[in-house]
């Protein structure tokens, strides 16, 4: 019983996996992107970005599942995508606006006078940002980005809402059987992973060190 267990719970895990490391690859530089809109000179596209941050960070993230599963086919008689493909969707929007505000709380918080002295320099705006300010912006949100994406990690478990068999599901699946301890043995896996991302942050957070203000 105990393997066969395992076997499902990992399956559940690789589904868990997956949602995580995609919505990674596509939220990380769509967040760039809503970052450099919510920073516009541009007052329309300012105001534009940041309500629509506003209000994906103000609603709940389980709410946009559905939306954005359900949406488009009740809403517009659209063809529904797939489950999965409607997960990543819902997940990289979401979490791209929180890593845009953790993006920009990081150039906000350079000093004007670096830019200056770049300038001073006769350095381009290209050069200053990416020899004199990337560094030091990576440093100042590696704490808060590596919450968010242990965040993550637990925030994949609300993909079985819209019927993405990840690892809750799998171990909730027993229950029926009079099993709940492959439930509680789920934490196990979640305990891991998150553990295995808390160390590699900390080890970046220790390679940036000498970028200390």
């Amino acid at each position: 019983m105990f393997m066969q267990v395992l076997s499902q719970l990992l399956g559940g895990f690789g589904e868990t996996v997956k949602v995580f490391i995609l919505t990674l690859v596509f939220s990380i530089p769509l967040g760039l992107v809503v970052c450099f809109g919510s920073m516009s000179r541009f007052s329309p596209l300012r105001c534009l970005t940041r309500t629509f941050v506003w209000i994906i960070r103000g609603s709940p993230l389980m709410l946009q599942l559905i939306i954005v599963f359900y949406g488009p086919g009740l809403l517009f008689g659209l063809p529904a995508m797939s489950r999965f493909n409607a997960t990543i969707l819902a997940f990289s929007i979401n979490y791209a606006c929180y890593f845009s505000e953790i993006y920009r709380g990081g150039i906000e918080s350079i000093p004007q006078g670096q830019y200056e002295a770049g300038q001073v320099l006769g350095m381009t705006k290209g050069q200053i940002f990416f020899k004199v300010v990337l560094l030091q912006v990576i440093k100042r949100i590696t704490a808060p980005m590596s919450n968010e994406i242990i965040t993550l990690v637990k925030d994949t478990s609300l993909a079985r809402i819209i019927g993405i068999y990840e690892i809750i599901w799998a171990g909730e699946s027993f229950i029926k059987k009079g099993l709940i301890w492959p439930l509680f043995f789920t934490g196990v896996f979640y305990l891991v992973f998150s553990g295995a991302l808390t160390i590699l942050f900390g080890y970046l957070e220790k390679k940036l060190d000498y970028f200390r203000s």
